[in-house]
């Protein structure tokens, strides 16, 4: 348990690596007694490594799943994203490290390649351990998997592309319409945000409406 402890700390402040662990854990020795009565002293890398690759891959990560949600209900945030990218800085700057947290990843096989469905074979895996309002990117626009979310008692929010060709065209031109009209008759809500990153200004604008008599195949 005492390298549990040690390498869930150490990984969520940044270590990348055994010797990196083994680094904070002399510099983190005291500050772990605050929450463990860790007895023995920092364990080498090898004996790190050795314990870990013990572990069960899949159990560990339900476990880890599991805490991360009772955190997640604790704060309020109930929305959760996926998408395929290498986990690096998941915290939010602006608004602290309560925010912005990985709670899950699977890996994808194969070469990382645009359009090669590599995301989509992995996304069933991770939706298996999370369930609330989920978020996806085009390449999970895909029926069996909103199905899945929709099994599982949550909620989903898909984004889609060219993938959903009918789709987005249809979209596209209700939303030119409305617009153009100035939504008379659609019943809609109107949300705009503003924030300044990466050294620009970004406005964005959401047009939202349950009224969408002209795309195809909605009972699907």
């Amino acid at each position: 348990m005492d390298i549990l402890l040690l390498v869930i700390c150490a990984v969520v402040s940044g270590a990348g690596g055994w010797e990196a662990i083994e680094e904070f854990g002399q510099a983190k020795l005291r500050w772990r007694r605050q929450f463990a009565p860790v007895t023995n002293s920092v364990p080498s890398p090898d004996c790190i490594a050795g314990v870990i690759s013990r572990r069960s891959v899949k159990g560990f990560q339900a476990c880890f799943a599991s805490w991360t949600e009772a955190i997640t209900e604790a704060t309020g945030d109930q929305v959760i994203a996926v998408d395929g990218k290498t986990a690096k800085g998941s915290r939010d700057r602006a608004r602290g490290p309560a925010r912005g947290q990985c709670l899950g990843g699977q890996q994808s096989p194969g070469p990382r390649s645009r359009g090669n469905g590599r995301e989509i074979t992995a996304i069933p895996r991770l939706l298996e351990l999370i369930g609330c309002i989920v978020t996806l990117d085009a390449m999970g626009c895909q029926r069996e998997i909103a199905a899945q979310i929709v099994n599982q008692g949550a909620e989903y929010m898909l984004g889609f592309k060219g993938n959903q060709n009918a789709l987005h065209e249809a979209v596209k031109d209700f939303f030119a319409v409305a617009q153009a009209d100035e939504f008379a008759g659609v019943d809609d809500d109107f949300y705009e945000e503003v924030d300044k990153d990466h050294g620009r200004l970004e406005t964005r604008r959401y047009w939202i409406t349950e009224t969408l008599p002209t795309l195809p195949n909605t009972e699907q």
